[in-house]
């Protein structure tokens, strides 16, 4: 029963998202470009807003990389993109020194991560070096190169993609840098009918570089400020501490969820509520977003025979609803 309630509540919230807003008009032009796929839109924006960073598990071809760069395009940010591969190394992420000699110095000239919006391409095959050097800029929004740190433009979103279908030569992601992923997506395949939209439609390509900014940066982070003043009641926080605590308890996962997984799970249901016009968190906004923020951070015990996914649903619907 509660699967049914989860699916009409996603769908009626990305129907409904706070009609004229900003965000809506976002949503609504990110939509025209990424067809058929409105919910995964919603939801990107909710992590985004939520000041989280975004990883999207998918087969290739399915509008990953389209979608970030819509979404950059949308909010005015700088975009950057790199691939990932075995050989890339930190200083290709974060950028390099180079001895000029007119100055007779040397001149740090940034790498890509120096952008608002940063896609990092099939994350999972680099090495774990590259890999630790983007966990810092995660986590801290700034860099470390040359015995100096670097602080990160503001906002500062990466948004990272895998197959997960393909692993040969690939670095599988540690506990630590999933756990500072606020999201988990998959696009998955276009329904029949946005399929077709897509075949007969004009070149996704020229579509993105029509685009114009629904919203500036500074009007961005206003209504990331805005996340944080959105009400959340006692009974609520009583029940997000139970999921919490239900992971840990060594009956549904072999590990559970972290303190910070919890903080980006209730910033990312005041991004939701707030994205729907209201200014309170209610049990629909932490039931809509428990798979997309906490299956991905989960560790299933091997005797239940389920994907962390599975576990995690089912932990759900064992849990009281306040």
């Amino acid at each position: 029963m509660l699967r049914n309630d989860l699916n009409q509540a996603m769908q009626t919230g990305t129907a409904t998202a706070n009609k004229g807003s900003q965000i809506n008009q976002l949503i609504d032009q990110v939509s025209t470009i990424i067809v058929g796929k409105r919910e995964q839109v919603t939801l990107s924006v909710i992590c985004l807003l939520a000041s989280g960073h975004l990883l999207i598990e998918d087969v290739p071809g399915v509008g990953k990389t389209t979608l970030s760069q819509a979404l950059s395009r949308s909010l005015g940010l700088s975009f950057s993109r790199i691939q990932f591969t075995s050989d890339l190394l930190p200083s290709d992420l974060i950028g390099v020194s180079v001895y000029e000699r007119q100055k007779e110095a040397f001149v740090f000239h940034p790498g890509p991560v120096f952008a608002h919006v940063l896609l990092a391409d099939e994350i999972n095959r680099a090495g774990p070096r590259t890999q630790s050097a983007l966990l810092e800029a995660m986590e801290e929004r700034q860099v470390s190169a040359d015995g100096e740190t670097r602080p990160l433009p503001n906002p500062f979103f990466v948004i990272a993609t895998q197959n997960p279908s393909d692993q040969l030569g690939t670095h599988p992601l540690p506990e630590s840098q999933l756990d500072r992923f606020a999201m988990r997506l998959s696009l998955g395949y276009p329904a029949p009918a946005a399929e077709r939209a897509l075949l007969i439609g004009e070149d996704r390509r020229e579509a993105l570089l029509a685009l114009h900014p629904v919203i500036s940066p500074a009007q961005w982070q206003q209504w990331q400020q805005r996340v944080d003043e959105i009400h959340v009641a006692d009974s609520l926080l009583d029940y997000l501490q139970a999921l919490l605590t239900a992971t840990r308890d060594g009956r549904w996962f072999a590990q559970g969820l972290s303190p910070r997984a919890g903080l980006s799970l209730l910033k990312l249901a005041r991004a939701r509520a707030l994205v729907l016009g209201r200014n309170h968190v209610s049990p629909e906004d932490i039931q809509v977003l428990w798979l997309p923020a906490a299956a991905h951070r989960l560790m299933p015990l091997p005797q239940s025979g389920r994907s962390a996914n599975a576990q995690a649903r089912a932990l759900l619907e064992a849990t009281p609803v306040p």
